[in-house]
């Protein structure tokens, strides 16, 4: 190794030396800020810019944690797009949505919920779940029939249904969900079924627009004929 590969170089030496200066350079602590430590009888020590630095950068990392937890675990904002849910729903509408009712229980017939459907990934659709795993599902003369009785139309449905299916009998972990416009949806009538673990948010309220706010209610009612 030669003789100048051994020497230090100045430039770099300096260049850490003035680091090391900004980092450990003292930051003012104000008089409030000072009187605050000395109630809570803790020592004072002086901030330096380099603590300043972890403390935001640990706020940061902590929050973002806590809002990743809360999405994951608790609830999540969605957004409608498209017009299968009218009129209980309305396009471009923001809902508030609770997830972790839906993980510690189940989901009920007649609930507004946020799912996957088969070969979507993670799309998120919102329909209204009708048919749990064992139940018969069909529609005949545009009406919903459940294990025979006929359903309640949701009181704010939009379109009637153009279509009809046979009675079909859900196998375990297989759901049934329709959207409430059922003459506009893509739904489990065209899709299929979706199975549990595609049932990620039960829609609680609208929270946007302001003047549009209200809770979404679950609707599942026979109708007596």
């Amino acid at each position: 190794m030669s003789e100048d590969q051994n020497q230090t170089n100045p430039e770099s030496t300096q260049q850490e030396s003035g680091f090391k200066a900004f980092w450990n350079k003292p930051l003012k602590m104000s008089d409030k800020e000072i009187e605050k430590l000395r109630k809570k009888g803790k020592e004072i020590k002086q901030k330096t810019v380099g603590s300043e630095i972890i403390s935001w950068v640990l706020t940061i990392v902590t929050a973002v944690v806590l809002a990743l937890l809360l999405r994951t675990f608790l609830f999540e904002i969605y957004g409608v797009d498209g017009r299968s849910m009218t009129n209980t729903l309305l396009d471009h509408e923001k809902l508030f949505c609770t997830k972790i009712d839906y993980l510690t229980g189940q989901p009920q017939r007649g609930d507004v919920v946020i799912c996957h459907y088969p070969g979507r990934g993670n799309t998120a659709f919102v329909k209204r779940l009708v048919g749990m795993p064992g139940d018969t599902v069909e529609m005949r003369d545009r009406h919903l029939y459940v294990n025979g009785k006929r359903i309640a139309d949701p009181v704010k449905m939009g379109t009637e249904p153009n279509y009809y299916f046979y009675e079909y009998t859900l196998k375990d972990n297989e759901y049934f969900v329709l959207g409430d416009n059922r003459g506009n949806s893509n739904d489990s009538h065209s899709v299929g079924p979706i199975s549990r673990d595609m049932i990620i948010a039960h829609v609680r309220t609208v929270i946007w627009p302001l003047s549009n706010v209200r809770a979404v209610e679950n609707e599942f009612t026979e109708v007596t004929e």
